[in-house]
């Protein structure tokens, strides 16, 4: 979160900014868990897979962003 020291990732900052969802939203809408989502937020080295992906993308369209998580990594 903000403040903490910790390192995050161009998606993460970008999701800290996001007042109506944060990552425990994001692991139910796209049905993901919590160490996928962790690893995408904090992770700079993490390559997701295509089906992580696409699952990250459709998670954030039923919380109402349409946004593509590909222009992150």
């Amino acid at each position: 979160m903000f403040g903490l020291g910790k390192s995050r990732t161009k998606f993460g900052r970008w999701l800290d900014k996001q007042e109506d969802i944060n990552q425990l939203k994001l692991e139910k809408a796209s049905q993901l868990g919590r160490p996928t989502i962790s690893k995408l937020c904090n992770d700079k080295d993490y390559k997701p897979k295509y089906s992580t992906i696409v699952k990250i993308n459709k998670g954030l369209n039923k919380l109402g962003k349409d946004i593509d998580v590909e222009k992150f990594l």
